[in-house]
């Protein structure tokens, strides 16, 4: 259900940013509630708290955004506030952030590599990524696994491409296990 509402409320916002011509400026400003929201847990705690009334709770929201963010984000939150939703706050801001992504044509990656990739290698890696694909920018997040031996485990969105040497030796292992000496 709650992937159902975010979904709900998310493309509600898009089709808004959208009709308005803003999505640059939602998704910036979306962007930075989805981190002021994470990096302050106690935000949302204070709004599902059950001694706050809804009245107060819209009167948070508002003082809070009011004047940092846009009117129709500050609505948007009050919204969701007044229909109850706001423990579904971050996942519908995140469903947002998806469609603006897509729409914008930014992709996001995430390599995981045996050792720390240096600044070139990084560099010809997005390089790539962006020839092979309809991406126009990438978001990647690099991170170092010692257990794949090496080459690359690239996942964008629902795909993987895995070039990892441990991948590579366990299906070599299964193709040799196949082999009947006779």
């Amino acid at each position: 259900m709650a992937k159902r509402v975010s979904s709900i409320y998310g493309d509600a916002l898009f089709e808004l940013a959208i009709e308005e011509e803003r999505v640059d400026d939602f998704y910036e400003e979306v962007k930075g509630i989805a981190q002021i929201l994470e990096e302050n847990k106690e935000l949302l705690s204070l709004l599902a708290h059950p001694e706050i009334n809804k009245e107060e709770k819209i009167a948070i929201v508002k003082d809070v955004f009011t004047g940092n963010v846009s009117e129709e984000i500050t609505g948007f939150l009050c919204i969701i506030v007044e229909k109850d939703r706001y423990n579904d706050i971050p996942a519908i801001l995140a469903h947002f952030i998806e469609r603006a992504k897509e729409y914008k044509k930014i992709g996001t990656a995430s390599v995981t590599s045996a050792t720390e990739l240096s600044s070139v290698q990084k560099k010809k890696l997005e390089q790539r990524l962006l020839e092979t694909t309809r991406y126009t920018s990438f978001e990647v997040e690099y991170h170092v696994d010692p257990s794949i031996l090496g080459g690359l485990v690239i996942r964008i969105r629902n795909r993987v491409m895995d070039s990892s040497l441990k991948t590579q030796i366990e299906k070599l292992g299964k193709g040799l296990s196949k082999i009947s000496l006779s």
